[in-house]
């Protein structure tokens, strides 16, 4: 059966208010021959996408619009492989799973990676206790953005942050937050300067452990690679979430990633005030 991603302008809609339409559709598909497998919502920008089996685009239109009647802007067909490319693994939510239970839930995650710059040299130009210094400067300058802009710290990987937000927006804000708070730090007479690049995509990891696994996060580790230190790359599909919001994405082209077998688009957020 066909799979479509629909997309949805769901301005004014909290979180629980779009799972319990997912419910809706869920009682409503059998009668269209329609399976709705998973969505995604977030809540900075009002956009959710949803992800189903259907026989048509008509089809999956119907549903949505005898369970509750909030049509998407676009639908359209989609092949498993290019959507598990930039989102990972299509997870089906736990009510498409088992339509006996009410839970239900988005699992979008914004991944964000930073990696700083001459972060292996540092300590032989700098001495031990100086690097440690330098680190922990590091360290709180990004914790600080993670915290005020509702980022979850996951992992430290020694010379960078991996962190998730529940919004692409948040995420955005957070990255601009990490660069602008080095600037700051970097103005310091005494400060040994610090540049980090930083990746971001969004995405349905796998949870396990308080650690987050899979393609995209694979795909947030690769765009913060490919980063020029001191600036922020972002996927398109992040870029798409933030449609409506006030950030600038300049677009740096498709770009063949290690580890992954098509282009992606990725964009750079023009973080610094006045950048043309």
């Amino acid at each position: 059966m066909p799979l479509y991603m629909d997309r949805h302008d769901l301005s004014g809609m909290t979180a629980r208010d779009v799972a319990q339409a997912h419910l809706r559709d869920l009682e409503v598909q059998e009668k269209y021959g329609v399976r709705y497998l998973t969505y995604w919502f977030d809540v900075g920008s009002g956009k959710g996408f949803c992800i189903a089996d259907a026989p048509s685009r008509e089809a999956a239109e119907r549903v949505h619009r005898e369970a509750h009647g909030a049509m998407p802007n676009a639908i359209v067909q989609v092949e498993r492989e290019v959507v598990e490319h930039f989102l990972g693994r299509i997870e089906e939510t736990p009510a498409a799973r088992d339509p006996a239970t009410t839970e239900t839930g988005t699992a979008l995650r914004a991944i964000l990676f930073t990696d700083m710059e001459g972060s292996t040299s540092l300590t032989q130009r700098i001495g031990d206790t100086r690097a440690m210094q330098v680190l922990r400067a590091h360290n709180s300058v990004i914790r600080k953005a993670l915290a005020d802009n509702e980022g979850r710290e996951v992992k430290h990987t020694g010379d960078g942050i991996m962190a998730s937000f529940g919004s692409a927006s948040r995420a955005v804000e957070g990255a601009i937050a990490v660069q602008r708070g080095l600037e700051a730090h970097n103005r310091s007479a005494t400060a040994v300067p610090i540049r980090v690049r930083v990746g971001l995509t969004c995405g349905e990891p796998v949870t396990e452990d308080e650690d987050l696994f899979g393609a995209a996060v694979q795909l947030a580790a690769r765009i913060c690679a490919a980063s020029p230190a001191g600036s922020i790359l972002v996927s398109s599909v992040v870029r798409d979430l933030c449609l409506g919001k006030t950030f600038r994405f300049l677009d740096r082209g498709e770009t063949l990633l290690k580890g992954f077998e098509e282009p992606t688009r990725l964009f750079e957020v023009a973080w610094r005030e006045g950048t043309p």
